[in-house]
């Protein structure tokens, strides 16, 4: 890749909860925000529309906020997503959005990619819900291995929260070569110290998007949300996980796994930048290149199955015997 200083932009921002009119406004709102800044792409959170369902893991079901959650999460192809790539298109900006899809009133973890043409580079979907999240999404099939797509800048890729400590999963979307890659997670908590799994903490979620960026040479994105009593008070989470105000741990990681951005306080809602120096990735490669001279494809390697499995198969066959039949 030619050398060239590449600006960047990671969100820390609350997300309009169950409500996906104000969360497509609110998304417009920042994609014009930094792309008048200068940034070249921006990245979202999980689940950034309709925001992250907090209160799973605090109560088995909730049917109002099921139902709530599921008519106001986003279609892949609908009006709100075209504004979207509308919106991407007129500020020149690619997109990373981290969104609930609504699938015939099925829903998944989703990320689609949104190139400044915008045109939709790949629909990536979570391959395997985490925990309490199966209380409410579906699994991935072939969408999953979607998630590495070209821009003018450089290759783009993207996982959502835990998808990052699945080594194979890794693997392959490191294979795709990417440049730059968008972490994608919900509001974090500060570990307390206690009993609570440091892995699900803040910091925890954070060192595996750093570790992320060393192992596959990229740039990171990391991205999350950040929630206040307004969200606490809907889902009736206080006392409990997802149950304090902030969340936020948003930055930006080197191809060597460094910090580019400073820290930002947990409740606060920001825009980060960084500019990229593209020759990094060089310099990281050159040392070790996990899919490229640091491989043995002769020891061991990876088969995957990217075809999208559905429910009924063959129906193409049937309407053809059905015709001939008449």
């Amino acid at each position: 890749m030619s050398s060239n200083i590449v600006r960047v932009a990671v969100t820390q921002s609350e997300p309009a909860w169950l409500d996906l009119s104000e969360g497509l406004k609110k998304t417009c709102d920042l994609i014009a925000e930094a792309a008048n800044d200068g940034a070249k792409l921006i990245a979202f959170p999980e689940c950034w529309i309709p925001g992250y369902p907090c209160w799973i893991w605090n109560r088995l079901i909730d049917v109002e906020l099921n139902v709530r959650y599921i008519k106001n999460s986003l279609r892949l192809d609908s009006p709100e997503m075209r504004q979207i790539q509308d919106h991407a298109k007129a500020h020149s900006i690619a997109v990373v959005l981290g969104f609930s899809e609504n699938d015939n009133n099925s829903v998944y973890i989703a990320q689609v990619l949104i190139g400044p043409d915008g045109e939709i580079k790949f629909h990536h979907r979570k391959m395997k819900p985490t925990h309490m999240e199966r209380t409410i999404f579906g699994d991935a099939s072939g969408h999953c291995l979607s998630s590495v797509g070209e821009t003018p800048f450089g290759r783009v890729g993207a996982l959502s929260c835990w998808e990052h400590i699945q080594p194979l999963l890794k693997y392959y979307t490191f294979s795709q070569g990417e440049d730059i890659h968008v972490a994608a997670w919900p509001n974090l908590s500060p570990h307390t110290g206690g009993s609570d799994l440091w892995s699900m903490s803040a910091e925890g979620c954070q060192a595996l998007s750093q570790s992320y960026a060393i192992e596959s040479q990229t740039f990171v994105l990391h991205s999350t949300a950040v929630i206040t009593e307004k969200g606490i008070d809907l889902f009736k989470t206080a006392g409990g996980l997802m149950g304090s105000t902030g969340g936020g741990s948003s930055g930006i990681f080197g191809p060597d796994g460094r910090r580019l951005t400073k820290p930002v306080d947990s409740a606060t809602e920001e825009i980060i930048y960084a500019d990229l120096d593209m020759d990094q990735i060089i310099a990281t490669k050159m040392f070790a290149d996990a899919t490229g001279h640091y491989s043995r494809p002769d020891l061991m390697w990876l088969h995957v199955d990217k075809k999208i499995k559905k429910m009924v198969e063959g129906d193409e066959t049937i309407e053809k015997a059905v015709a001939e039949s008449i």
